[in-house]
Parts: C-alpha cells; sequence; structure tokens
C-alpha cells in the first residue's frame, strides 16, 4: 500500500521523466524540421499530412530512443533536490528503512518499464515502418539501399522446409515479381521433385504465387513424371515480406511476426540470424534497464554531496554513456561474432544489476 510520502515520490518521478520527455521531443522535432524543411516543400505535401505520416512515426522512435536515458535523469533530478533539502534525510530518520525508501521508485520503474516494453513489442516497429516509408518515397529515395539493401534482388537461395530448397536469379521487392524460379524437394540425398518457372509474382487477390510457364518433373525410383503448365498458382511457405530481407525489415515488425520469421529463417538456415535475434532480446532488455538505472539513480542521488544536483546529474550521463557503449560493444560482438544475441542483449544489464547490488549496499541507511 503506498503511503502519502511514496504518491509524492512517484509522482516527482514521473512528472519530472514526462516533462524532460517531452522538452527534448520538441527540441528534436524543431531541429529535424529545420533540417528537412526543403524535402517536405519539394514533397508538395499539406502539414497535416507531413504531420501523420512522417511525425507520428518519427515520435515515437526517438521517444523509445531517450526513454532509459531520461528516466534516469528524472530521477536523479528530483532526488537529489530531495537530497539537497534533508527530504532523505528526514525520511530515513522518521524509521523508514531505505528499501521501503525506494519502493515508489521501483513502483516508477516497473509502470515505465511496462511502458517501454509495450512500446517496444507494438508501437515502434509500426512507428517505424510510417517512418522509413516516408523516408525512402519522399526524403531519400535511396533509403535502405546501401550494403546490398536494393530492391532487385538476385540469386537468392534458400531452405523453405527440411527437404525443400528454393532458388531465385532475380527478385523486385517493390513489384513483387521475377524470374528464374525454381524448387527442389529431396528426400535423403535423392531428388524426388523439381520445379522451374520462367516467372513469377505475388498474386495479391489469391495471396499466392502465381508461376508462368511451369515445368514440374517428379521422379520415383527410375521413373520421371514431366508436367508443363502456362500458369500455376502455388502456396508456399513464404510471402514477399521473407524475400525482401533488409536490414531494415527487422525493425518494422511487431513482435509476434518478428517470432514467426525468425522461426522460419532458422528452419531456412538463413545467414544473419543473430541480427534478427539481437533485436527480438532487445525488446525485452531495454525496458528492462529502466528498472535498473531507476534504482541507480535513487541510490546515487539519495546522498546529499557537495556538488548537489549538477555533479550527480554529471556522474548520471557517465553511466549512461558507460551503458551505451556496453550495449554496442556486445551487440557488434554477436551479429560480427559469435557472442550469443541473448548475452549480448543482456550484458549490459547484468552489469549494471551488480553495480546496483553494489550502490545498494554502501548507500547511507
Amino acid at each position: 500500500m503506498l503511503k502519502k510520502i511514496d504518491r509524492y515520490i512517484l509522482f516527482k518521478y514521473l512528472t519530472t521523466f514526462f516533462f524532460c520527455l517531452l522538452l527534448m521531443t520538441v527540441i528534436v522535432v524543431v531541429v529535424d524540421v529545420s533540417e528537412k524543411t526543403d524535402d517536405f516543400v519539394k514533397s508538395k505535401l499539406p502539414a497535416g499530412k507531413i504531420i501523420t505520416d512522417y511525425y507520428f512515426g518519427f515520435i515515437p522512435r526517438i521517444d523509445a530512443m531517450l526513454f532509459p536515458l531520461f528516466a534516469f535523469i528524472a530521477v536523479i533530478f528530483f532526488t537529489s533536490k530531495m537530497a539537497n533539502r534533508s527530504e532523505v534525510v528526514a525520511i530515513l530518520s522518521s524509521g523508514v528503512s531505505f528499501r521501503r525508501f525506494l519502493l515508489p521508485f521501483v513502483t516508477g520503474g516497473v509502470i515505465l518499464a511496462g511502458l517501454l516494453w509495450l512500446g517496444y513489442q507494438y508501437v515502434v516497429p509500426k512507428a517505424n515502418k510510417k517512418w522509413g516509408d516516408f523516408e525512402a518515397k519522399y526524403i531519400d529515395p535511396n533509403f535502405g539501399s546501401f550494403n546490398g539493401n536494393n530492391t532487385y534482388k538476385q540469386h537468392v537461395y534458400f531452405r523453405n522446409d527440411s527437404n525443400t530448397y528454393i532458388g531465385i536469379r532475380g527478385y523486385d521487392t517493390i513489384t513483387k515479381t521475377g524470374n528464374g524460379f525454381f524448387v527442389e524437394r529431396f528426400s535423403g540425398n535423392k531428388l524426388q521433385y523439381n520445379l522451374r518457372a520462367d516467372n513469377f509474382n505475388w498474386d495479391t487477390t489469391a495471396r499466392k504465387w502465381k508461376l508462368d510457364n511451369v515445368t514440374e518433373r517428379t521422379i520415383t525410383g527410375i521413373s520421371e513424371q514431366v508436367k508443363h503448365s502456362v500458369t500455376v498458382m502455388m502456396n508456399y511457405n513464404f510471402k514477399p515480406v521473407d524475400l525482401r530481407n533488409d536490414e531494415y525489415l527487422k525493425d518494422q515488425m511487431i513482435t509476434p511476426v518478428l517470432n514467426e520469421y525468425i522461426a522460419q529463417q532458422r528452419v531456412r538456415g538463413a545467414e544473419g540470424l543473430n541480427t534478427l535475434l539481437v533485436e527480438r532480446y532487445n525488446r525485452d532488455a531495454i525496458p528492462a534497464s529502466v528498472l535498473i538505472l531507476t534504482i541507480i539513480g535513487a541510490v546515487m542521488a539519495s546522498r546529499k554531496v557537495r556538488g548537489g544536483s549538477g555533479l550527480h546529474l554529471a556522474i548520471g550521463v557517465v553511466i549512461s554513456v558507460v551503458y551505451i557503449l556496453f550495449s554496442r560493444f556486445s551487440i557488434v560482438f554477436a551479429t560480427k561474432g559469435n557472442f550469443p544475441p541473448f548475452l549480448a542483449a543482456w550484458t549490459p544489464n547484468l552489469i549494471f544489476g551488480i553495480l546496483v547490488f553494489y550502490l545498494y549496499k554502501r548507500a547511507p541507511k
């Protein structure tokens, strides 16, 4: 049961956090508008359309990036002020244990962590797609085209299931059409079925693949059956989104879709699986960091020091930078090396969780 002082601390935490986040969001949006004014004018879109199609995507993704940092800064800012006014000393002197003093901070951290978790599962991926589509259409036509992420894919090969392999000579991710399509199904090390089509495209109405000029071969023992067809509709275990395969795709999938995509890619033995897994695990690990940073900030700022809020904020910025460095390094080791993706996502939280325990033990009781 939260008491009056708990509600006071929780209110100060949440209001300070949302004020800081709102203020920084306004600043970032103003800077972004000043940089992209010419592009917006060239697009000839009304202001309302720019807001709904661009900034409704831009703002959530920016806020998600700033969320843990400003939760940390908010805690340090108002807690250090409480310490400077000797409010913390008064609370602890009244018989309240330090653990009990941290309860409203933990409650606030759980609330904010839950909000960020929901955002990363559903809101941020949709915002990334909205922002990315606008960026590619009106701002930067080459958005996502570097590192081989262009709209035309060549020589695509993958395993569709445990026995079936698919190859494509060329495929356009925009028109969803391609050529040089083949399917091979094996039993053990023996070929059982082979299909080849000159052209293929995705039928949006039937939600199936339409193959043109198709030749199918079914091999049974020493006999072979050959079938020629002008057009065939096939329901394969892959869709156009699976052939897009660029580095921005994972950021634009809500978590249930991402889980399904990862499962499909694992079955197919696709490369770059670690990148997908790091993204998936980060969607749980980053919200958890809000709670960890909240406790660190509360424990650290509750001590009254000569430097006051300024010193606490300076230390907080340093800790935030160190956390980000740990996170970046672990992700690079996972995507470019052999570091397990789960550990890559959770190692910063584990290290800073140990820091929480150390600071808590040394905090004035």
